[in-house]
C-alpha cells in the first residue's frame, strides 16, 4: 500500500477469460407441473446428454485460449464438484484437448466450490501461468429447491504476470476466512447434496464474508466505496443476496448473480461472474469478486488498459441470449432420474484405452493430416495419401477450430443413443477436410444441407465406467463464429 492509501498492485492477474454455458435451457416453470412441487421464475442452463464437467471445462477453455492469442499457461488446474472419474485425474482430458505441451502439468481440485477459488488464488500468487478452470453439473431431486436453483456450465481463467502478455485485470490482494460448520454435504455415492437448517448456513456465511472483505479492503488499502463492481458467488443463495447488501458498496457496484438466468453453476460460478463483469468494466474499474463456500474468499482487482481491446471468443451474455427451451422430462432422462425406455440395440462396447494411447492427437485434438506434396486433407490422419499415394509423408492439421459445412445428412432412428434420434452428417470443413461426423445441440427438423458447423468436445458414450469422448458438430449460431463463417 502506497503512502496515499491506494492500492498497489502485484503484477500479476487476468491475462484472458471465457465461460461456456450449454444450448439447452430448463423452464423453472414448468417443474411443478411434473414433480408437484418446486420450480419458481427464470431459467437454468443444462448440460447435454452428450455434455459432462470435462467436455464442459474442455469447451470453457477453448474460448479463452481463442480470445488469447499466444497464450501459453504453465499449468492446467481444474476444479469441479461432479468429476467425470474419480481414483484419475480429470484434468489430462482437458489438457489433451487442448493440445498442451507435455510439460505443462495438469491437476484436478474437488469436493466443494471452494475448490476453485483455492486454485484462483494459487494461481495468482504463483509464478507461473496458469489456466484455471472451473466446470459443474447440478443436479437435485425432482422439485428441489436444488434442482431449480442449480445450473451447468464452466469457465476458464488465464493467469499470469506482464511478461506472460497483457494484463486484463490486475490482481490487488485479497482475504479469506475458513469456518468448519456443515450446512451442506453429499458423501462419495449419493445423487444429491442434503442441507442444514436454511438461517444456521446463512448466519455462519454472512460472518465469514464480512471478515473476508474487511481483511480484503485492508490489505489493498481499499474503501467499499472505491469498488465500481462486485459479485458473490455461492451456493447458499441468502447467505449470498444478504452479504451483498451488507458490503457497503456504492448504487449500482453489485453485479447479477446470474440465478435468473443461469441458475447457480457451483465450481463454474466464481469464473463466471468474473468473466461476465469483465465484458462490461472499463478499464481502471476495481472489481470484487466474493466467493461463500466452507468460508469465504475475496479476490480484488483493478482493469488494465489491455481491457478494452480483448474480444471474448463467446459473451456471457451472448450465451445467456442464445439458449433454447427443453423439456422437462427430457431433462430428467438425462440426469437419470426418470428412467426411459432404452434403445433396443446393443450398447456401444468399452472404448480401448491401448487404442487411444495411440491416437490423442486425433481423438482429443481433433487433428487431421495432411499430405506435404498434393495438399490432400485426411480426417482423420492417414500414413498413405488418397492422392497420389505418399507414404508417411504428412504434416499435422489441427481442425478444431474450423468451421464445416454440412453436405449431406441422415436422421437415424434405430442407432444407439441416450437421446434418439441420432443426426449423422457429411461435413465439409474450411481446411479442405471431410468427416461424417455426429450432429448434436440441434433438433432433427432443424438441420439442412449447407448449414454451417463448428466443432465441439463432446463424450460419445459410456461402457464399463470409460467415457468415449470424441467431437461432433453443432450449428454455429454465435457473432463471431457467423462472421468466421
Amino acid at each position: 500500500m502506497t503512502t496515499d492509501g491506494t492500492a498497489v498492485s502485484t503484477g500479476r492477474g487476468i491475462l484472458g477469460y471465457g465461460a461456456y454455458l450449454p444450448y439447452r435451457r430448463l423452464d423453472r416453470k414448468t417443474i411443478a407441473a411434473v414433480a408437484g412441487t418446486g420450480g419458481g421464475k427464470g431459467t437454468r442452463t443444462v448440460a447435454s446428454f452428450d455434455e459432462d464437467t470435462t467436455t464442459l471445462a474442455v469447451e470453457a477453455a477453448r474460448n479463452t485460449l481463442r480470445a488469447t492469442p499466444g497464450a501459453d499457461p504453465r499449468a492446467l488446474l481444474f476444479a469441479t464438484v461432479a468429476p467425470a472419474y474419480t481414483d484419475r485425474t480429470n484434468a489430462t482430458a482437458i489438457h489433451a484437448a487442448l493440445r498442451l505441451d507435455g510439460s505443462v502439468p495438469a491437476m484436478d481440485a474437488g469436493g466443494s466450490v471452494r475448490s476453485a477459488a483455492g486454485l484462483l488464488r494459487l494461481a495468482l500468487t504463483g509464478a507461473d501461468s496458469a489456466l484455471v478452470v472451473g466446470a459443474d453439473i447440478r443436479v437435485g431431486l425432482p422439485g428441489s429447491p436444488d434442482e431449480a436453483a442449480g445450473g451447468d456450465g464452466a469457465s476458464a481463467l488465464l493467469v499470469g504476470g506482464p511478461a506472460d502478455g497483457p494484463v486484463l485485470a490486475e490482481y490487488l490482494g485479497g482475504g479469506a476466512a475458513t469456518a468448519e460448520f456443515v450446512d451442506r454435504w453429499r458423501t462419495p455415492g449419493d445423487v444429491r447434496s442434503k442441507l442444514w437448517e436454511e438461517k444456521f448456513g446463512e448466519n455462519n456465511y454472512l460472518a465469514a464474508g464480512r471478515r473476508a472483505w474487511t481483511d480484503a479492503l485492508k490489505a489493498t488499502g481499499l474503501t467499499a466505496e472505491q469498488v465500481d463492481h462486485a459479485v458473490v458467488a455461492g451456493l447458499h443463495g441468502r447467505a449470498v443476496a444478504g452479504l451483498g447488501r451488507r458490503l457497503g458498496l456504492r448504487e449500482g457496484a453489485l453485479g447479477d448473480d446470474l440465478s435468473g438466468t443461469v441458475g447457480n453453476t457451483g465450481a463454474a460460478h466464481p469464473g463466471l461472474l468474473l468473466a461476465a463483469t469483465l465484458e462490461t468494466a472499463a478499464p481502471g474499474a476495481v472489481i470484487a469478486l466474493v466467493v461463500l463456500s466452507d468460508g469465504a474468499d475475496v479476490f480484488l482487482f483493478r482493469a488494465g488498459d489491455a481491457l478494452a481491446a480483448y474480444r471474448p471468443t463467446r459473451t456471457v451474455a451472448e450465451q445467456i441470449a442464445g439458449g433454447a427451451p427443453l423439456p422437462y422430462g427430457k431433462y430428467l432422462a438425462w440426469r437419470g432420474l426418470l428412467p426411459v425406455e432404452p434403445p433396443r440395440r446393443p450398447e456401444p462396447a468399452r472404448t480401448s484405452s491401448s487404442a487411444a494411447v495411440r491416437s490423442v492427437d486425433w481423438k482429443y485434438g481433433f487433428v487431421g493430416a495432411r499430405d506435404r506434396e498434393s495438399g490432400a486433407v485426411h480426417l482423420p490422419p492417414q500414413r498413405v495419401s488418397m492422392t497420389g499415394g505418399n507414404v508417411d509423408d504428412m504434416e499435422p492439421v489441427p481442425t478444431a477450430d474450423v468451421l464445416g459445412t454440412v453436405k449431406t445428412f441422415t436422421v437415424d432412428r434405430m442407432a444407439y443413443s441416450p437421446s434418439p434420434p441420432v443426426v449423422f452428417a457429411v461435413v465439409d470443413f474450411d481446411n479442405g477436410g471431410r468427416l461424417p461426423i455426429e450432429l448434436t445441440d440441434m433438433d432433427a427438423s432443424e438441420v439442412a444441407i449447407g448449414d454451417r458447423v463448428e466443432p465441439t468436445f463432446r463424450r460419445l458414450g459410456t461402457a464399463d465406467g470409460i467415457h468415449n469422448y470424441f467431437w461432433k458438430a453443432r450449428p454455429v449460431r454465435t457473432a463471431r463464429a457467423a462472421e468466421e463463417a
